[in-house]
């Protein structure tokens, strides 16, 4: 699943691939946006750990899972 975090006065945002479910995600961003907690931290799909300070936060976009197509596509 696809997560992108943007953040306050940079132009760039965060992406993380999360191995999360969207429900696990929503929930952790609300945690750390609602009840004043100081980060919000993320598992990427390969094990990483990314903490991003709540106070920074400008949105989060959780993306829908999808399948990875193999093969070559006819025209």
């Amino acid at each position: 699943m696809d997560v992108r975090i943007g953040i306050q006065n940079v132009a760039r945002e965060v992406v993380v691939e999360s191995g999360q479910t969207a429900e696990e995600v929503a929930a952790a961003v609300s945690k750390a946006l609602t009840t004043g907690g100081a980060e919000l931290r993320l598992t990427d799909a390969k094990g990483r750990v990314v903490i991003v300070p709540a106070g920074v936060i400008g949105y989060v976009e959780i993306g829908a899972e999808e399948q990875r197509r193999v093969g070559f596509a006819h025209s």
